[in-house]
């Protein structure tokens, strides 16, 4: 069974990995003064078993370290925890370091005697690198901690953002279904090729309003296409009154805006203005090549409009692009024309 050694912030290897060469070497030196640079045996035996030695001190201070983390969790607790850990650690230091100096001089090899002073300096800089060393694993931790919350914070607040993307479902106005099926009626009478075809037009449509409750995001291509559907059974009830202009390039058309957005617009148009061949309601749906497409329409308002639920319907989507921190902009230009500012989102952006 492999064993594993418990970790104070993940990092515990690569922190040993990358200052035990150093400090056996900054050891050897204070221990064995020139000999350790004289013979290249010397030195590479030394530097093998400090690094050992070093790595066993290393392992039982981080084992020390993970159990006062376990005993002194808490935000308060931080400098209790850090005094008790650089105590332990120079007392587990200390004795590993005269172990060292007292195995040295037990080796006939290194032809070495123990020397106080140079025992008293090796403790007093191994003293400063162990108290650097606990606050670099307490701020490594620290950050690790932030690092964690910041993306459990931003999962949550992505989760949040989707579950009121779906709570701001459009909504099949009645109307539209009840003058459909009038239309679909009064073609079926007069014309059934037109009746068959606007059949499969609105067939498109209901399935794409109802896909809708389960793709929040979809192409402007997808959208477009939809919308010319629409507009075909829009166009059975008023003809010639109601035109589209698309221009849109294909750069355009693989980015991404909500569902049915370009629908609610639409649907809002028409219930606003005067429909009709006099004064036909001119919608167009073009780039501008800065990350927004713009919808325009002529207005010539209706004297009496029931647009209440269209404009709720509006109010939706300005609140969907809330969500989604891009600015949906309306403009009334003064010279009978309303043009919608429509952010467009590549396929790597958003939310979603």
């Amino acid at each position: 069974m492999k064993m594993v050694i418990p970790q104070y912030n993940g990092k515990d290897n690569l922190v040993m990995v990358l200052t035990m060469p150093a400090f056996a070497i900054v050891v050897n030196s204070i221990i064995l003064d020139a000999s350790y640079y004289s013979n290249w045996k010397i030195f590479i035996v030394a530097t093998i078993l400090t690094a050992i030695a070093g790595t066993i001190d290393f392992i039982l201070c981080g084992l020390v370290a993970v159990a006062l983390k376990a005993h002194f969790p808490a935000e308060h607790q931080l400098m209790k925890r850090l005094s008790f850990m650089i105590i332990t650690f120079l007392i587990i230091s200390g004795l590993y370091l005269y172990s060292l100096f007292r195995g040295y001089e037990m080796i006939t090899f290194f032809n070495y005697h123990f020397n106080q002073a140079r025992f008293i300096w090796s403790y007093f800089s191994l003293g400063i690198l162990n108290i650097f060393l606990t606050f670099l694993m307490e701020g490594i931790s620290r950050y690790n901690d932030w690092l964690k919350n910041r993306q459990e914070t931003e999962a949550l607040n992505n989760a949040y953002k989707k579950s009121q993307l779906y709570g701001l479902k459009s909504q099949v106005n009645p109307h539209f279904l009840f003058n459909s099926l009038n239309s679909l009626s009064s073609l079926i009478q007069d014309d059934e090729e037109k009746a068959e075809a606007f059949l499969d037009e609105m067939s498109k449509v209901y399935r794409y309003m109802l896909r809708s409750d389960e793709e929040q995001m979809v192409t402007l291509e997808t959208e477009l296409s939809f919308v010319n559907s629409y507009i075909h059974i829009l166009k059975a009830r008023y003809g010639d009154g109601l035109q589209l202009r698309i221009q849109v390039s294909e750069k355009d058309k693989t980015t991404l805006l909500p569902a049915l957005a370009l629908q609610v617009i639409i649907e809002n148009a028409f219930s606003q203005n005067i429909v009709s061949k006099s004064n036909p309601l001119i919608i167009s749906i073009a780039s501008t090549g800065q990350n927004f497409i713009e919808v325009s329409n002529n207005v010539q308002p209706k004297t009496i409009t029931d647009a209440m639920d269209f404009d709720a319907g509006l109010d939706n989507l300005v609140q969907k692009y809330c969500l989604l921190n891009l600015p949906l902009t309306v403009m009334d230009t003064g010279n009978n024309l309303r043009i919608i500012q429509l952010p467009i989102m590549p396929k790597t952006g958003g939310i979603l």
